[in-house]
């Protein structure tokens, strides 16, 4: 039992015990919650305040700090580590396209393969995110405006999991690549890990003061980077649901509007309100670098894998990419006016750039050629991924559809 309140992440003064999740609140704050929601933001069931137990004995351990050491230098070991075996791995490549990667030629041939709009509430339409298995491509993660988040298995066509417990919509999705886990955050100001397997809350964090606009899974699969628009960017561990550390944007004083980890691990880029992309050090928590060049808040990053590459959008109808290692702004891609980009993707080989808003759209990187529109949505596209070998793309949409397009 972790001996620190589920919702602050801090140790509790008066610590109470949520009998239908076993989970550890501060008093005062189970009481709001209770009073606002009616449920344990843990499990998502029913609980009231005279449900509470009070914890009378916690061995002396509720004096520890709840955030040990933060970044201590066994995290960070391990972070350099994973980055220097990454880095050897794509060394081993080169310039190498898996073989089995869908061709440019099939890309321009996809059609509309299936069209699911029942997956989440018709009431409250649309769904904001989107993310999909690595490990298992039949597997499609969904957040919707209704505050749920579904686990739908395209081959089936069966919904394998329903995820309650965020109480405002759901944001940002991220399936773990090797797990049954998932991630999930919300305007709420809460980040969950989720076991797929019972639809249960794992751990909530919440370390930010206002919505979560942004998250990404580290290479390690251990810990996830969030970003929000109180202005701060957070680090912490999914497998104990603590914050490492928890760094201010001090220069700006703008809002955080998105977050993505570099490939590596050690670098990576957050949106800001003011068309800033921001680089920072992760082991040092400083602000190395500023790509400016976008007009409006940054609206999407995205790394490409072999992490030369970084796609940005913003409220400016444009995407653009940024050279890593000449740090400046290689090509501007103009699209029409008042054309709006919700998210950007790569395929995991980098050779194909995926773009979500009006429409959604396929390019061939390098050339920057424009392959194919899909135009079926019939509200904005908010979410794209290529399935494995980009034999399949997702989007989902406003107009509360998940669709599929291969051959």
């Amino acid at each position: 039992m972790s001996l620190t309140c589920s919702i602050s992440n801090e140790v509790p003064e008066h610590p109470v015990v949520s009998p239908v999740s076993g989970a550890i609140f501060e008093r005062r704050l189970i009481e709001k919650y209770i009073l606002d929601n009616g449920i344990d933001p843990v499990s998502g069931k029913e609980l009231t305040a005279d449900m509470l137990i009070d914890v009378k004995e916690v061995g002396g351990l509720a004096n520890q700090p709840a955030e040990a050491a933060g970044l201590t230098s066994e995290v960070i070991q391990k972070l350099s580590d994973k980055a220097a075996v990454l880095t050897q791995e794509r060394k081993r490549r080169g310039k190498s396209v898996p073989e089995d990667l869908s061709s440019q030629d099939n890309i321009r041939a996809y059609q509309t393969l299936a069209s699911h709009p029942g997956l989440h509430s018709a009431s409250i339409p649309g769904i904001l995110c989107l993310d999909i298995s690595a490990s298992d491509s039949s597997k499609i993660l969904t957040g919707g405006n209704d505050r749920n988040a579904i686990v739908f298995n395209k081959d089936t066509e069966q919904v394998v999991a329903i995820l309650k417990g965020h109480t405002k919509k759901i944001t940002n999705t991220i399936y773990h690549p090797n797990e049954d886990t998932v991630l999930t955050s919300s305007p709420d100001a809460c980040i969950r890990i989720w076991n797929v397997p019972s639809s249960q809350t794992v751990h909530l964090i919440r370390t930010h003061n206002g919505p979560v606009t942004g998250l990404s899974l580290h290479a390690t699969g251990d810990y996830v980077l969030s970003t929000s628009t109180d202005g701060q960017w957070a680090f912490s561990d999914i497998r104990t649901g603590r914050v490492l550390t928890h760094v201010s944007d001090s220069s700006s004083g703008n809002a955080l509007t998105s977050a993505q980890f570099h490939p590596d691990g050690l670098i990576f880029g957050t949106g800001t309100s003011d068309a800033l992309i921001k680089i920072w050090d992760l082991k040092e928590r400083t602000n190395v670098h500023d790509f400016d060049g976008h007009s409006g808040q940054v609206t999407a990053i995205s790394f490409s894998e072999n992490g030369y590459y970084l796609a940005t959008a913003a409220e400016d109808s444009t995407v653009k990419l940024w050279d890593l290692r000449k740090l400046k702004n290689f090509k501007t891609i103009q699209l029409e006016d008042n054309y709006e980009v919700r998210d950007l993707c790569f395929d995991q080989s980098g050779t194909y750039l995926a773009v979500a808003g009006t429409d959604v759209r396929v390019y061939l990187c390098k050339q920057w050629q424009e392959l194919k529109v899909f135009a079926d949505h019939t509200a904005l596209a908010t979410g794209v991924r290529f399935g494995k070998h980009a034999h399949f793309i997702a989007s989902v949409s406003m107009d509360r559809t998940l669709k599929l397009y291969g051959l």
